[in-house]
């Protein structure tokens, strides 16, 4: 990839977009995708994945040829976020973007098809249900992209998704990625019936990664009240994860109660809530996003510095992905986890892949330490007033 070649506009919009140099994983699939191979790309959250495919993508679609480029997505949000990224290097090209996502309007969908989108991206089983009224033509896409594939592997959407790849020629360019490469190059290979090229770097990425993992050692019964706290920390800007919806709810309630500004994200609103919560956090109008794994994966959100687990996930694909929130495109992030005495082993076990390890902070005076505060001793001093009668002047 070189930039310098890039057109003035899409130079403007590299700039624009925080960029210098290509990551890596930018860099590595240029021009295998441009000359048409299978790919799985396969990078740490927060390097650039979404433009590593999109762009050399783009450069390969005519004008006016109708739909071409296909990138599915395991939930709407991330299919909304990919959506926003193409429109807007598609700007100086003449060419247009449309979602396809479940719980939108299908007849609105429909019109829009009738206008022959050369992009396309959605989510499985939408688009599958346009696929089988014959809106979307299957067969004439060049390019499909499997963003988020290991989710989608095992999403719900499985089938859907499995239905749309049968019907592809087999002469489409297929393209899976993913953050984490763990037994996902035989699952890919599995699915597409091809050969592929594996562009796994992780390593060369993972070592440029600015990210503190630390721990508070806090029980349950504090921990909001620690939220409460961590407001006051300068800068404090974070995603906090929970296992439990019914928890993030209770935990939100509670904050907004102490004043403490706060959005959440959570399978059991609307998706008008969501995007709403989405929006507040991207603008920066709240400094705290409360989420499950709903918000784990492909939301890209600028200068989060802290990740907090409040409850030690169960997997470590879940750490991992939450974790990815924060340190994006090399910048510095905190990924911070409560937790109980009796939690150690658990955090460790989900932990594994941190090369350097976890370290203890301590919470004191809106301050985030990694060297415990030495108690204030308080001198008690006890003073005795004497009253002492005044002899009267003779």
């Amino acid at each position: 990839m070189d930039v310098n070649k890039f057109s003035a506009e899409w130079q403007s919009q590299w700039e624009k977009s925080g960029y210098t140099t290509p990551t890596a994983i930018q860099q590595h699939m240029y021009e295998p995708i441009k000359s048409g191979e299978n790919i799985l790309g396969v990078s740490p959250t927060g390097t650039g994945k979404t433009l590593a495919y999109l762009l050399p993508l783009f450069e390969k679609i005519k004008a006016g040829a109708g739909n071409q480029l296909l990138v599915l997505l395991p939930s709407q949000e991330l299919a909304m976020q990919v959506t926003e990224v193409a429109r807007l290097w598609l700007e100086s090209m003449a060419l247009n973007v449309q979602p396809v996502i479940g719980q939108a309007n299908i007849n609105r969908q429909i019109e829009r098809l009738k206008e022959k989108p050369e992009v396309l991206v959605g989510t499985p089983g939408r688009v599958y249900e346009l696929v089988q009224q014959k809106k979307i033509k299957a067969h004439l896409l060049k390019t499909v992209v499997l963003d988020e594939v290991d989710q989608l592997l095992e999403h719900s959407e499985l089938n859907a998704a499995q239905n749309i790849l049968k019907r592809l020629q087999q002469e489409t360019q297929l393209i899976g990625i993913s953050a984490t490469g763990k037994n996902i190059e035989a699952m890919f290979t599995d699915l597409i019936r091809k050969e592929i090229l594996l562009i796994d770097v992780t390593k060369e990425m993972s070592d440029n990664l600015q990210v503190i993992h630390a721990y508070l050692r806090l029980p349950l019964r504090k921990r909001s009240a620690a939220l409460r706290s961590l407001a006051h920390v300068r800068d404090m800007r974070a995603i906090v994860f929970f296992n439990e919806v019914s928890e993030l709810g209770a935990v939100a309630e509670k904050m907004t109660y102490d004043g403490i500004p706060n959005v959440t994200l959570a399978s059991d609103q609307s998706k008008f809530e969501r995007q709403g919560a989405i929006r507040l956090f991207q603008e920066k109008k709240v400094p705290f996003l409360l989420t499950t794994d709903l918000g784990a994966r492909g939301l890209d959100f600028q200068d989060v510095g802290y990740v907090i687990h409040y409850d030690i996930p169960y997997e470590q694909a879940q750490y991992l992905h939450r974790s990815g929130r924060t340190g994006r495109m090399n910048q510095a992030g905190t990924v911070l986890t409560f937790l109980s005495n009796h939690q150690e082993k658990d955090l460790k076990k989900v932990s594994s892949y941190v090369k350097e390890g976890l370290q203890e902070m301590f919470l004191f005076g809106g301050e985030l330490l990694f060297e415990k505060p030495e108690p204030t001793k308080h001198k008690v001093v006890n003073k005795k007033t004497k009253h002492k009668k005044k002899k009267k002047k003779r």
